[in-house]
């Protein structure tokens, strides 16, 4: 089981990176947020999953512990192989689908490319009080309680700062900062969000 990989990144796709460990190129697929939030040269840290089928041996890769947590817990969903499992995580947030899976919310999970409402609502059953609870907890009745940060890419551009090499203090500091600054607007792409949190932490 590799449970995670370090080194130097040294190209990425839309949704897959190539990290060079002991002079070895790992070959990771990965979401497309989080194949965005690598810059190429620089080293990462990615959490891992190795699924190994008999024709082949493919390796994912993750933000962190919890987009892992998430990708492993749904494949325990009849219909839901890691193929459809990265496809969630591509289109939600792992609390998103936590909330999705808790309030029995189907439309949310036919957001994801692969699953039809049938699947959705099998999936919703099958993974019940499988996920834990969202960030935010529940209110009574079992209706979560909205996370303080609902913005997915929050998570992702302080993901992709930690994999850089920042503490989790100083990443959160820049999100807020850039958060701050979009006040409102449309939030930019993934990757021009990090380059405006590297730009923060840059500042003396």
């Amino acid at each position: 089981m590799i449970a995670y990989v370090r080194g130097r990144v040294d190209s990425t796709g839309p949704d897959s990176a190539v990290v060079e460990v002991g002079g070895v190129g790992l070959a990771l697929l990965c979401a497309p947020a989080t194949a965005a939030a690598l810059v190429p040269g620089e080293e990462a840290r990615l959490a891992t999953s190795l699924v190994v089928r008999e024709d082949s041996l493919t390796l994912y890769g993750f933000a962190d512990a919890d987009e892992k947590l998430i990708f492993e817990l749904v494949q325990t969903a009849s219909g839901v192989g890691p193929k459809v499992a990265l496809a969630m995580l591509a289109a939600l947030s792992p609390d998103e689908i936590r909330r999705a899976v808790a309030v029995g919310d189907a439309r949310a999970l036919t957001r994801v490319s692969g699953i039809g409402p049938k699947g959705a609502q099998k999936i919703i059953l099958e993974l019940k009080g499988k996920l834990g609870e969202p960030v935010g907890g529940t209110r009574g009745g079992g209706v979560p309680v909205p996370a303080q940060r609902v913005q997915p890419w929050r998570d992702q551009v302080a993901a992709g700062l930690q994999s850089l090499g920042w503490g989790p203090r100083d990443a959160e500091a820049a999100v807020d900062a850039v958060a701050a600054d979009l006040d409102g607007e449309q939030v930019p792409p993934i990757p021009e969000l990090l380059k405006a949190a590297l730009r923060k932490l840059s500042r003396p």
